[in-house]
């Protein structure tokens, strides 16, 4: 069935999808090393193998850094990412629980993992903390039987661990492989209650291989043929119980993350838009404090955005404030998140008023 978020479902959503498609998960990835290295892997250049830990799009060093961008943000949860998670585990930890102990139980947190490194150790570390586990199968960059049946009885064990309705897997969906994953599912299916399949994209590490092996979409960033074979794989499950989500680019670009833009604190002055980004009107001064006074002599309504040396102006006084020839006003449009990623800037001329 399709949804009014351009994704596709069989029964239900699991909680942690239900939350990010509001835009209400903020997304914590602790690290880029991963125990794995999948050709298809998403993640960018600058992410894969950092050890710079990021909250949203902002860079974090300390536990209290993440709870702030959680309050900017006004989320509800967390899906926590890497690489591995398992590899700064102790990071993962620490972060989870500082999260739980700010915002209480109900925050949900889910986490996404590969499998080399999950033990019973590790997973009863994170059932302190996590809520929801989302595991990421070896089997479609190795076929090995051995190493398949190794990981189904890991994720056997974290659905004991975890409870079979919070333990799931989540898979970029290679149409190809659409025969692998449906074996798979049918395996596993008695120790998990989701199955996560994102529609397959391109990104800047994935690049060579898939503009080699495959076709892209009419958008040039997707891969044709993986929508339909998600929808056939829903159909071959249509008789169980098992909650199944086909996830497309668009339901992630212009769904989940413009949910979490609508939410996401602004500074005064600005006004949001439709495209959920955040209009501005500013002033970039040379000399912070001479601005600040002469602007005084003309109005109290400012609010100084000192991360980004700016002076912010109420909109409706952008007019009296350009008349008296003694500012260099800006509109600015960008994104409301911590790195304020502009999509246009202009200075203000008399034809702006017309």
């Amino acid at each position: 069935m399709k949804t009014k978020t351009d994704s596709y479902k069989l029964n239900n959503l699991c909680r942690g999808c239900k939350l990010c498609l509001k835009g209400q998960k903020l997304v914590l990835f602790v690290g880029g090393k991963c125990s794995r290295n999948c050709w298809y892997c998403s993640l960018s250049e600058g992410r894969k193998n950092s050890p710079q830990m990021w909250a949203n799009e902002k860079p974090c060093e300390t536990n209290q850094d993440i709870i702030q961008e959680a309050i900017d943000s006004n989320a509800t949860g967390a899906g926590i990412t890497g690489g591995d998670p398992l590899v700064y585990l102790d990071k993962t930890t620490s972060a989870a629980k500082a999260l739980k102990i700010k915002f209480g139980k109900k925050f949900h947190i889910h986490i996404y993992l590969p499998l080399p490194l999950v033990d019973k150790t590790k997973l009863e570390k994170l059932a302190s903390y996590i809520d929801e586990i989302r595991f990421h199968p070896s089997f479609l960059i190795n076929p090995d039987e051995s190493l398949m049946q190794e990981e189904i009885e890991k994720i056997k064990l974290a659905s004991q661990i975890f409870g079979k309705q919070n333990t799931g897997i989540e898979l970029p969906l290679l149409p190809e492989k659409k025969k692998e994953i449906i074996e798979f599912i049918k395996q596993i299916e008695p120790y998990i209650s989701f199955v996560n399949l994102n529609e397959f994209e391109l990104s800047d590490t994935n690049f060579d291989i898939i503009t080699k092996d495959y076709t892209l979409n009419e958008d040039t960033y997707t891969i044709h043929g993986s929508i339909e074979a998600g929808k056939e794989i829903l159909k071959k499950f249509k008789s169980t119980d098992l909650n199944i989500h086909l996830c497309t680019a668009k339901t992630k670009n212009h769904h989940q993350y413009h949910n979490r833009l609508l939410l996401h604190n602004i500074l005064p002055y600005g006004v949001r838009t439709e495209e959920a980004t955040v209009v501005y009107f500013t002033i970039i001064p040379k000399d912070m404090k001479e601005t600040i006074q002469k602007l005084k002599q003309y109005t109290k309504h400012f609010h100084i955005d000192s991360r980004h040396n700016r002076i912010l102006l109420k909109e409706s006084e952008v007019q009296k404030l350009y008349n008296t020839k003694e500012f260099e006003i800006n509109l600015c449009e960008e994104h409301p998140t911590y790195d304020a990623e502009k999509t246009s800037f202009w200075k203000i001329t008399e034809e702006d008023f017309n």
